[in-house]
């Protein structure tokens, strides 16, 4: 089946000062994102999200894989990422979680960073100029708490009742002057041995 995109946008963020302090490292936050037809709109309740999981979810995991990587400059120096989908107010979150919640979209993304982990998400329902909130994490270590970030946006006109806003994000940098240290200090301070994959 053809996808239907509406519109993409892509909002890069830096930050130069945080908490009154010059940064030593700006961070830079990409947002890349896909206003799309919900392809199961007016259908009722499909029982088989599949056909249309496969058909759709490569084209923009690869769409917005490249509008990161284009934008960064490598996927080498994307440190933290993340993705999000908000569908609007007629489709089901399921119809967000099928099109993200699949190797065929999010695979892309992490092959091209290099990537270990997971990646950290949300999916939610919304009006037009809902929230759309993009949790990052270290691509590489999931308790490097520096990069534990939120890119926070929204899209004015969309999603409209029957469309779906897919989104990937990606940080360079970690927040500014962090010092809560990592989960791996929470870990040791609890008695916990860290070198042992099943304690931690």
């Amino acid at each position: 089946m053809p996808i239907a995109i509406r519109k993409t946008m892509l909002q890069v963020e830096t930050t130069f000062v945080e908490g009154g302090k010059k940064a030593g490292q700006p961070l830079k936050l990409y947002a890349a994102m896909a206003v799309i037809t919900n392809p199961w709109a007016g259908r009722g309740f499909v029982e088989d999200l599949k056909p249309e999981i496969h058909a759709v979810a490569p084209v923009l995991g690869e769409l917005l894989t490249g509008m990161i990587i284009d934008a960064v400059g490598s996927g080498a120096a994307v440190e933290g990422y993340g993705k999000a989908a908000v569908v609007g107010l007629s489709g089901e979150v399921e119809h967000a979680s099928a099109l993200i919640h699949t190797l065929r979209f999010g695979n892309h993304f992490r092959e091209a960073v290099g990537a270990k982990t997971y990646l950290a998400f949300t999916n939610t329902r919304g009006p037009g100029n809902a929230p759309i909130m993009i949790p990052l994490m270290d691509k590489s270590d999931e308790g490097r708490r520096s990069h534990y970030l939120t890119i926070q946006t929204s899209i004015p006109d969309a999603p409209a009742a029957d469309e779906i806003v897919i989104a990937l994000g990606a940080s360079v940098g970690g927040r500014p002057h962090h010092r809560i240290g990592n989960r791996y200090e929470d870990l040791k301070d609890l008695g916990r041995d860290v070198s042992n994959p099943a304690a931690v």
